[in-house]
Parts: C-alpha cells; sequence; structure tokens
C-alpha cells in the first residue's frame, strides 16, 4: 500500500512558518509580562509611600499640639515627605470659640526610582485644639 505525498507530514515550509507564529506570539507575551512586572513594582512602591503616610498623618497631633505651617523629613533612605498644616473650616461662618479646630493635613511623599522622581499626595482633616487655647498653668492636663 503506497502512501500518497500529501499524507506524509508537513513541509519544510509548513515547520518554518509555524515556529515564526510562535516567536510571534512569544515575543509580544513576554513584553506583556515585563509590563505586568513593572507595573506590580510600581505599585508596591505606592503601597509603601500610603503605609508610609498614613503612619505619620495618625500619629499628628497626638503627641504635640497642632501647629500649622510646613514640616518636612524622612522616612527612611528612600521616601521623604513633606507635610502642610493649615486651619480648615466649612463654607459659612465660624462658631465663636469652637471647642476644637478642623486643620487641613496635605501630605507629600516622594522617592526616587530608576532616576526617575515619584510622588504621591495624602490629604485628611484633623480635629485638634484651637492654637493658642489651653496655654495657662493647666495646659499639659497631666496630674501628678
Amino acid at each position: 500500500m503506497k502512501m500518497s505525498r500529501r499524507q506524509r507530514g508537513f513541509s519544510l515550509i509548513e515547520v518554518i512558518a509555524a515556529l515564526l507564529l510562535l516567536a510571534i506570539a512569544f515575543t509580544a507575551l513576554m513584553k506583556v509580562a515585563g509590563g505586568a512586572i513593572d507595573l506590580t513594582h510600581r505599585a508596591a512602591q505606592r503601597s509603601e509611600a500610603a503605609m508610609w503616610a498614613r503612619s505619620l498623618l495618625d500619629s499628628t497631633f497626638v503627641i504635640e499640639p497642632p501647629q500649622t505651617g510646613t514640616r518636612t523629613g524622612r522616612f527612611d533612605k528612600r521616601y521623604h515627605w513633606q507635610l502642610q498644616v493649615t486651619p480648615w473650616t466649612p463654607e459659612g461662618k465660624p462658631p465663636p470659640n469652637p471647642p476644637l479646630q478642623l486643620y487641613r493635613l496635605d501630605l507629600d511623599v516622594r522617592w526616587s526610582e530608576g532616576g526617575h522622581e515619584q510622588d504621591a499626595r495624602f490629604s485628611t482633616l484633623r480635629a485638634g485644639m484651637p492654637i493658642g487655647a489651653g496655654t495657662g498653668a493647666d495646659a499639659g492636663g497631666g496630674g501628678r
């Protein structure tokens, strides 16, 4: 029984075309995977910046009284910050002698990655004693 020429298998041209198609698809897949790895790395950096920011914003006004103005500092070798504190009042007339004052905290966290400066901005409102309140002899609030 003789096999016809068409039933013996693939020709060399068909194999080369299939390999070329696989190479093109593999190259595209590697570019997508590389981009995904880069995005994951950037997301991890932003998550770390957000954790540092949350830590700083949560500790503001806990130990020291409110102070308006701008402060700067470093979290570690990579991340540095700038915090701006300003009094905040809702629209309309503020109440006279309020027991608490709202402050707007604007925190900028910056870091450098691969020679490119990255930054993230965080803003929140925080309640604290009005500036100048409780400056008398009992301002410490603690007894012996």
